[in-house]
């Protein structure tokens, strides 16, 4: 089975070592620069999450290209290399475009995402972060097919995961990545027998991405909503913060609710 690689993040390093590590024949890797355009934002913007793949596929011997877009001569010239390369499955793994059905429809078998919720729950952006935000005791991750829409396609495989209370984004981001090893190499195994599952599309909740400056902390919040707020930006994100009466930026790493 040849396998083509879509991603730019630490998830997505973790992820495409360990099906390498597995046998699982990775023939090409795409992923994008650490400062990027994209469109909810009219200047670049940094990946703070970001990860060297193109070192990666040094390692392996595998081609790495660096998708600047996914419009225009940028994405032709990545459909003709998908054209030639014929891969059986796209897995699009930390990943900031949406995925043309152009692309998508290289792949014999489509292409796959893993996405850090329940779907149809927390679609869009920083699903984790988000669910820690709004303070979820659980959380998952989602192995789906990519459609049209934002996290919308069909579900291949769930898997529900706790967000305990002194629990971090470090640690939910762990335990997701630990899961979504397991669940997409038990896909990959079984590929000619999964059936998939639509999503109730109507149900679909979308968050929007964050960026820095989201990480400013409202005071009249309750001493719990702050809390939550700090633990789900911490490393290996910029962090909550305020600012002192002369600007100054001061970065909350930890906190605690005493009585």
């Amino acid at each position: 089975m040849k396998v083509v690689f879509f991603g730019a993040t630490k998830f997505s390093y973790e992820l495409a070592e360990h099906l390498l590590m597995k046998g699982v024949n990775i023939i090409h890797f795409f992923t994008i620069p650490q400062e990027f355009p994209i469109s909810y934002s009219k200047k670049s913007v940094i990946n703070t999450n970001f990860a060297n793949i193109k070192s990666l596929g040094d390692k392996y011997n595998i081609p790495c290209i660096e998708v600047e877009s996914v419009k225009g001569k940028s994405m032709n010239d990545q459909i003709g290399i998908l054209e030639k390369l014929k891969p059986d499955i796209i897995l699009v793994m930390g990943w900031y475009y949406m995925v043309p059905k152009k692309i998508r429809n290289t792949a014999k078998h489509g292409a796959w995402g893993i996405h850090a919720s329940m779907l149809p729950k927390y679609a869009g952006g920083a699903p984790l972060v988000w669910a820690i935000i709004n303070g979820e005791k659980s959380t998952g991750v989602s192995l789906f097919k990519l459609d049209d829409g934002v996290d919308d396609g069909d579900i291949i495989i769930q898997h529900e995961i706790p967000i305990e209370y002194e629990d971090t984004i470090k640690e939910v981001y762990d335990k997701a990545t630990i899961v979504s090893k397991d669940i997409l190499l038990q896909a990959i195994n079984s590929i000619d027998t999964i059936v998939a599952v639509a999503q109730d599309k109507s149900l679909i909740e979308v968050y929007p991405q964050r960026n820095p400056d989201d990480g400013e902390i409202d005071f009249s919040k309750t001493s719990r909503e702050i809390y939550d707020f700090i633990r789900a930006q911490s490393t290996p994100y910029p962090g909550a913060f305020f600012r002192t009466t002369d600007g100054k930026k001061i970065v909350i790493e930890k906190a605690r609710i005493e009585e």
